[in-house]
């Protein structure tokens, strides 16, 4: 966690010596607020990393001695394929054809959306490739 934390101080570093100079130079609101926000957003996911390393026992990669068969093993569960990313996509296709082509279209968006979410989330507890 060493490594992700020192990354986002330093991003976060460079937006608070970023957005002054941009509105001494600029003298724009809008692009001082989003370079403000973005140096909160940075600000949040630095606080976020140390508080983390400090309740986790280090990694090998954030030892000096770590060896590379410590990192070794299960890294996780991976899906092997899933058609509710292809809904879901399709549903935020169907909301943003919305306010083009008509409100009514949002809607049947929002519930294409409730049974695509719905779908993903409970994948798992069906068989193997029923959707």
């Amino acid at each position: 966690m060493k490594s992700e934390r020192f990354i986002f101080i330093v991003v976060a570093i460079f937006f608070l010596a970023v957005a002054p100079i941009y509105w001494f130079v600029s003298h724009e609101i809008i692009g001082t607020v989003a370079l403000l926000l973005t140096l909160a957003f940075f600000g949040m996911l630095a606080v976020f990393f140390t508080i983390q390393s400090n309740k986790i026992d280090p990694r090998p990669e954030d030892r000096k001695d770590g060896e590379i068969i410590e990192g070794a093993g299960e890294v996780g569960f991976f899906p092997s394929s899933s058609i509710w990313p292809f809904w879901a996509a399709l549903t935020v296709m169907v909301m943003a054809l919305g306010p083009v082509f008509g409100w009514w279209i949002t809607l049947l968006g929002v519930g294409l959306g409730i049974w695509s979410v719905t779908g993903w989330c409970y994948q798992y507890y069906r068989r193997e490739y029923v959707h």
